[in-house]
């Protein structure tokens, strides 16, 4: 669909200035990186013992004599995700390797002809085959995170999905609904295979999917061996956006350090969320969500994020549209693609939008009697993120808690199955 994961990692036109990072570190950088930090412990600087304290290796005054560069490679290490600089080390080598592998066309085959590959996306398709894998590949992008999920049979499901996407991403009805019924059809081929891995990431687009294919594939039960990759973390990336931004050299590494068998309390569990997703009351899914040890263990604060979306009793806003508001706040006049960029870089405490998904949030914010923001005269030649918006005095006072957005809305919203309408008159 036009909302899948090839517009949440890939485009650039919507980003802040600097490129995302891919997870491919370099070594010589890191020790460039240690021995400017060993400067500065030992200068007594206030910034670089933060740093050493927030790494669990606290430096007091009275070392500053004695420090020396192991200790401050110790703390870029434990920075980057790592115990050890000789760890850090390791995984630098090993992808170095794999580069190498990849570069000169002796990449080791990983899986067969025979596996399927199912990612909610097209984003790491390419990679894949650049890492060297050889099987096919299904995309299933149905974005739960967004519009109605109801408890209905799968026939009128995908009506009510399709009829969301065409309205909602701009496209004609025949096609979305083409496409999401060849994506729902292709499903049932995963029996066909001797081998499925699902690779999905942990924010609550790939997390609703994920649970929407655990009770797919405890109903169908398909003939077939079956791993789950789920990466929440990346070493030497501070803030993980999703599988799309990792080089084909990261992918074999999610490969080699993430992929485990699909077992029957992750499906039952999967089935659970599921199933309260498409509540219309959702206390059971907030249950589900508080969660300290789940079988799914990025799940309960995928939910925790999608149950934000819920409105806010104070502002009406969920939290998507209040981060969008603030951002307009603090760094207004903005166009609309800087907007997006921070809030998957910075606002969002896990992002899960792709660019087009976010467009849909901003009309849909629109809404209402009383505008939010304006947006510069819109030109059919002009793209959608150049957009220049400027938060309005409604805006203001709407973030501000002095307006309920609820009373100022004209629209029909969703959260999974809760129906979100106006405050009545």
């Amino acid at each position: 669909m036009s909302a899948s994961r090839s517009s949440k990692s890939g485009k650039s036109t919507s980003r802040p200035d600097q490129p995302i990072f891919d997870g491919r570190l370099n070594l010589e950088q890191q020790r460039k990186r240690a021995k400017e930090l060993l400067r500065d412990l030992r200068s007594g600087d206030a910034h670089a013992r933060t740093r050493a304290n927030d790494a669990g290796h606290p430096v007091h005054i009275s070392d500053l004599g004695t420090i020396q560069l192991a200790d401050s490679q110790l703390v870029i290490a434990r920075e980057n995700g790592f115990p050890s600089w000789p760890a850090m080390k390791r995984h630098i080598d090993q992808i170095a390797e794999r580069h190498r592998q990849i570069a000169s066309g002796t990449v080791p085959v990983r899986d067969t002809k025979s596996t399927l590959h199912l990612r909610c996306g097209s984003d790491i398709r390419n990679g894949l085959e650049i890492a060297g894998f050889v099987g096919d590949f299904l995309e299933f992008a149905d974005p739960f995170c967004q519009g109605p999920v109801p408890d209905l049979p799968l026939d009128q499901f995908v009506e009510t999905r399709a009829d969301f996407i065409a309205q909602s991403y701009q496209i004609a009805h025949k096609d979305a609904l083409a496409r999401i019924k060849r994506e729902y059809g292709a499903l049932t081929t995963l029996g066909t295979y001797d081998h499925v891995v699902l690779w999905f990431e942990h924010d609550s687009y790939d997390q609703l999917i994920l649970a929407f294919l655990m009770d797919f594939i405890a109903t169908t039960r398909p003939n077939t061996k079956v791993d789950l990759i789920s990466v929440g973390q990346v070493p030497g990336i501070d803030r993980f956006i999703g599988l799309g931004q990792l080089s084909p050299e990261l992918l074999i590494w999610c490969w080699q350090n993430h992929r485990m068998p699909l077992r029957a309390d992750i499906l039952t569990f999967g089935t659970k969320v599921w199933k309260a997703l498409r509540a219309d009351d959702p206390r059971h899914l907030k249950t589900l969500a508080e969660k300290t040890t789940a079988p799914l263990p990025h799940m309960p604060a995928a939910l925790k994020r999608h149950l934000a979306e819920l409105p806010d009793p104070q502002t009406g806003l969920g939290l998507t549209q209040k981060l969008t508001l603030q951002i307009i706040k603090d760094h207004g006049p903005v166009t609309v693609g800087k907007v997006f960029g921070h809030l998957m870089r910075r606002y969002d405490p896990l992002p899960c939008l792709g660019d087009l998904m976010f467009w849909s949030e901003i009309q849909w914010m629109m809404d209402c009697k009383d505008a939010l923001f304006t947006l510069s005269a819109s030109d059919p030649k002009t793209n959608w993120a150049e957009h220049t918006i400027t938060l309005t005095t409604t805006g203001h006072e709407t973030l501000a808690g002095r307006r309920n957005f609820l009373d100022n809305f004209t629209g029909v919203r969703w959260v999974g199955g809760v129906r979100i309408n106006p405050s009545p008159a």
